[in-house]
């Protein structure tokens, strides 16, 4: 029930997050009767404490992205393999929390910031949406909202792309062709030493880099990605990342066939979708569904 988003769609070379036409933001609890809370990138750090890697501190601490470390420690089974002991280390994914909280990020998040922020076409959609099919606001914290948040966030920016075409439009006519500010793109215009970061949404949500240069050089480069938040397994404090937690009490209708399983991670949109398999506790594949 906690969801981040980086904003998106700058109306304004500032560089300030008001001028976002998608607002940044972090909800927590569902609170989208509440505007969101402020978004501060240094609330941001990674776990290891269940994924394959190491940190010189130890594998209980966590870092932010500008210290994070990226040291493989790979101690599962040997391939191949049926299960893994999720007691221990089980993924290759980071652990990354805002406020040592686990994050959902997404078109879902996207849209609930929007709306928690006041954005007057996409809660007139959300609203629609909920009237149109006789359920609550608490539908949207779902597999449903999720796949329901893709499509109202596809149908504002469609709409909103005749705008923008315009007014790229009319700063050609202009003569104006910048694309990028390129003061600091030479590495002679750098300090010896500092540090930076950008964000954006990409389509399945937050992505973040963070790099530390030093004499000219890269000391230290970090990504956050959005199927790392979503897809992180649980952190020193044992709290599970939203595809864990999202499978929690979920009803499956019929367990040889367990598609509500497969239609929630799905929801998320992963990256690896096509490399999760279902097995029974035997270690046998349960069906095989063909989309075509």
């Amino acid at each position: 029930g906690n969801y981040l988003a980086y904003g998106d769609y700058p109306q304004d070379t500032s560089g300030n997050p008001s001028s976002l036409w998608l607002p940044r933001g972090v909800i927590f609890d569902k609170q989208i009767g509440n505007p969101p809370q402020t978004l501060d990138h240094r609330e941001i750090r990674e776990y290891v404490t269940h994924s394959w890697y190491s940190y010189t501190e130890g594998d209980e601490t966590s870092k932010h992205p500008w210290e994070g470390e990226t040291r493989p420690n790979y101690t599962g089974p040997k391939p191949p393999y049926d299960f893994l002991n999720t007691d221990e280390k089980y993924s290759w994914l980071k652990a990354p929390r805002y406020q040592d909280t686990p994050m959902e990020v997404g078109p879902l998040a996207r849209m609930l910031v929007a709306y928690a922020s006041g954005h007057e076409r996409v809660r007139e959609l959300v609203h629609q949406v909920l009237d149109h099919l006789s359920v609550g606001p608490e539908a949207l914290f779902s597999t449903l909202g999720r796949v329901a948040a893709r499509g109202i966030e596809t149908l504002v920016v469609a709409e909103q792309l005749g705008a923008w075409i315009d007014e790229l439009a009319a700063n050609i006519s202009r003569g104006d062709l910048t694309i990028h500010n390129g003061e600091r793109w030479h590495p002679s215009t750098w300090p010896p030493e500092a540090e930076g970061w950008g964000s954006t949404e990409a389509p399945r949500g937050a992505l973040g880099h963070w790099v530390r240069i030093k004499d000219g050089k890269i000391a230290n480069y970090q990504a956050v990605v959005p199927s790392t938040w979503n897809g992180s397994p649980r952190d020193a404090r044992e709290q599970r990342g939203p595809y864990e937690a999202a499978l929690i009490d979920t009803p499956v209708a019929d367990p040889e066939r367990p598609v509500e399983i497969l239609r929630t991670v799905h929801s998320f949109d992963p990256c690896m979708a096509c490399a999760v398999h279902i097995v029974n506790r035997y270690g046998r594949e349960i069906t095989r569904i063909r989309i075509a």
